[in-house]
């Protein structure tokens, strides 16, 4: 069984379908209808609800998800709460009430999830910040209002000071929660032929995964769970990685980020960001905050997708993968882990336990590239990642003394440009070596044509990275090996 609150009322589920996402219990099971169903893939924001932890601080932790793609199993251990929850007696939220002062809200439809994003906002920040604020809301879609009054009410419900019903609960709420996370209780769910297992440790997760050798993984589900809302699949075994303790730790060490398999983006942006400042841009544009607040590293890495952003940069920065099955590990590197279109080195029951990435090396300079038809929240047409170490030759000129540069969307698996490679190393850094490596990367590719980008797109903008990268390497000065790692530069493809 599984067990969590709504709002301040415990609940306790056994017999429900595994596949019933969160949306679909509080639309169908609860009658919470404020919770709207929108794309059902995580994209608009309506169904937007909070997720409140206890912290290792004694304090709750509010995080924004998209209810559409969380399957309901993934509750445990945790409070739910939805815009039904907001409103204290006859009174209005603050938050409520600064979308009402500011006419925030038309049609209405899309009015609950921006509501519940602020909301998770407002408990996360002590006094707004515009920045953080347009991130916090760029995974809530409205068609009709405009942004400008909901952005003015984010603004706005921070005067007066909150003092909710949420913090005046908050020590009973955290008494609660822990006493559901110290249960000695088997975390699963059984509906008909359907199975549903969140294991507390790694050793239990191994044990799972050869017990069920088909079943599958979930860990922010923000890809997976597509199949339940827009495939219309049923999975006949679920395993959640969420609740394992050995998976959700990220350390850095001298020469390595390791990152657990069952970490996200958001609790492991900040350290990849210290060591690789282009990233900061590629994270933001990768999904909403609300999808960065589930989906996982790993997840990106595991499912296998020709388009995911993180594989191309793992294989450019050298990045290795901690497989493991049963109580054996073996270690691989990215690059090598992509067998073809949705085929990988992964053998039955085994799994990602961790992914090893190698901290910043200053005699190399990384940029990464993301080309999609929007600039945020969208699906790449090309990704392409640049790591290139430069040195100094006999006459004084700068020459390229290593290069690794990859590229997703490019082909049936992210995938190393060792053609254009090889036309860079241990020639002159000139905008004539970059020619030759434009044409060089021909031989890497053929992309296909689909809806998202034509396959001569596809090459030809791939190609144009190469001069962009060089002319923003020569624009900081970058080509003394001795420089210091770049600040981003702001603008865009």
């Amino acid at each position: 069984m599984i067990k969590f609150l709504l709002n301040d009322q415990a609940q306790q589920l056994d017999n429900i379908d595994p596949n019933t996402t969160v949306l679909d219990y509080l639309r169908e099971v609860q009658l919470r209808t404020g919770t709207k169903e929108g794309c059902a893939s995580g994209d608009c924001g309506a169904c937007t609800v909070v997720i409140a932890e206890g912290t290792a601080q004694n304090n709750l932790s509010y995080q924004a998800i998209n209810a559409c793609i969380t399957p309901v199993g993934n509750l445990h251990g945790k409070q739910l709460i939805t815009v039904e929850d907001l409103k204290n007696g006859d009174t209005l939220h603050p938050v409520q009430q600064a979308m009402v002062d500011n006419h925030g809200s038309q049609c209405g439809f899309c009015t609950p999830g921006f509501v519940m994003s602020m909301f998770a906002y407002r408990k996360s920040y002590d006094k707004p910040e515009k920045e953080s604020i347009i991130e916090a809301l760029g995974g809530n879609l409205c068609r009709c209002t405009g942004y400008r009054p909901i952005l003015d009410a984010a603004v706005k419900m921070f005067d007066p000071a909150l003092d909710d019903q949420f913090t005046t609960r908050e020590p009973e709420i955290i008494e609660k929660l822990a006493v559901i996370n110290n249960e000695n209780l088997t975390i699963s769910l059984t509906n008909e032929n359907k199975q549903y297992f969140a294991p507390t440790s790694v050793e239990e997760l191994a044990e799972l995964m050869i017990a069920h050798p088909k079943a599958r993984l979930v860990a922010g589900g923000t890809d997976l769970c597509l199949e339940f809302t827009q495939m219309l699949k049923e999975i006949d075994c679920l395993i959640y990685t969420g609740q394992v303790k050995e998976l959700q730790t990220i350390e850095l060490s001298n020469d390595t980020l390791t990152i657990g398999a069952a970490v996200t983006y958001n609790q492991a942006k900040s350290l990849l960001v210290d060591q690789y400042p282009d990233l900061d841009e590629l994270i933001e544009r990768l999904g909403s905050y609300q999808i960065r607040n589930q989906a996982t590293i790993a997840g990106n890495v595991g499912n296998a997708s020709p388009i995911g952003d993180m594989p191309p940069v793992l294989i450019a920065l050298g990045a290795k993968l901690v497989l493991r099955k049963g109580d054996v590990r073996r270690t691989v590197s990215v690059e090598e882990y992509f067998v073809r279109y949705k085929v990988t080195l992964l053998q039955t029951s085994e799994f990602i336990e961790q992914v090893l990435v190698p901290v910043a090396n200053h005699d190399y300079q990384f940029k990464v590239y993301k080309i999609s038809k929007r600039l945020e929240d969208d699906i790449s047409a090309t990704c392409g990642a640049f790591n290139l170490a430069f040195a100094k030759n006999a006459d004084g000129k700068t020459i390229v003394k290593d290069a690794m540069i990859a590229f997703g969307g490019m082909a049936e698996i992210p995938k190393r440009a060792t053609h254009c490679e090889q036309a860079l190393i241990n020639q002159v850094w000139d905008k004539a070596t970059i020619k030759l490596a434009m044409t060089a990367l021909a031989n890497d590719f053929s992309p296909i044509s689909d809806f998202r980008a034509s396959a001569d797109y596809r090459l030809k903008v791939s190609q144009n990275l190469l001069p962009r990268f060089f002319l923003e390497c020569q624009q900081a000065h970058l080509q003394s090996p001795a420089t210091s790692i770049p600040v981003r530069l702001t603008h865009h493809a």
